[in-house]
């Protein structure tokens, strides 16, 4: 029988860690900002799915042999500080920009592949993952408790980012963006550039 402690403690540490400051939600507060609601939402969903593929991956016990899979690893973090880059690169070129060009970058599924590719471009999430559950999860947990936790943690992660989503697609949100456009798309810029250049790093420190 599954302890419904195990299960908070499981959920509460998700809590604190899912929607702390990182690429992830500092992406979807600055879609929400500059696109609105619905693409802040649908580009929410995208990290969403990306956060759950990796969720599974860590309870179905493939993190561990990823871990320890030196090259494959490597070229992942590659990939995803390339990818963290390219985004800093087009929060750059809109900071350049003196007034706000149409975009679309709102369109549903531009919005949604951007926020899946986003955290599955972080293998990170994946040693997250594994930590989390491993605060509730023991030798003897089986599979049902498994599922049942890392569902709890996705099903988290979504509300985590439809929060970020609406908050920061308010009018007051879109009005200050608005407003400070070019320096709060700078600060993501730079945000990104050093989450890229930390991921690349830490693939070369690996070697």
């Amino acid at each position: 029988m599954f302890d419904i402690g195990n299960l908070a403690t499981i959920a509460a540490a998700f809590f604190v860690a899912a929607p702390s400051p990182g690429p992830a939600t500092i992406a979807v507060a600055s879609q929400s900002m500059s696109a609105g609601r619905k693409a802040g939402l649908v580009f929410g969903s995208g990290l969403a799915v990306g956060l759950a593929v990796w969720g599974v991956v860590a309870a179905a016990g493939m993190g561990a042999i990823l871990q320890a899979s030196t090259g494959a690893l490597t070229a992942m973090k590659l990939l995803g500080g390339a990818y963290l880059l390219w985004l800093a690169y087009g929060s750059a070129r809109s900071a350049a920009r003196p007034r706000a060009a149409p975009t679309d970058m709102a369109k549903k599924p531009r919005a949604f592949l951007r926020g899946l590719l986003l955290n599955l471009s972080n293998p990170k999430a994946v040693f997250a993952w594994m930590a989390v559950l491993s605060l509730g999860l023991g030798d003897g947990s089986g599979t049902g408790q498994v599922v049942l936790a890392t569902g709890t943690c996705m099903v988290l992660g979504g509300l985590i980012y439809a929060t970020y989503a609406v908050v920061f697609s308010t009018q007051g949100a879109m009005d200050g963006y608005a407003r400070a456009r070019r320096w709060i798309d700078g600060v993501v810029s730079g945000l990104f550039a050093v989450a890229g250049i930390g991921l690349i790093r830490s693939a070369f420190a690996r070697q």
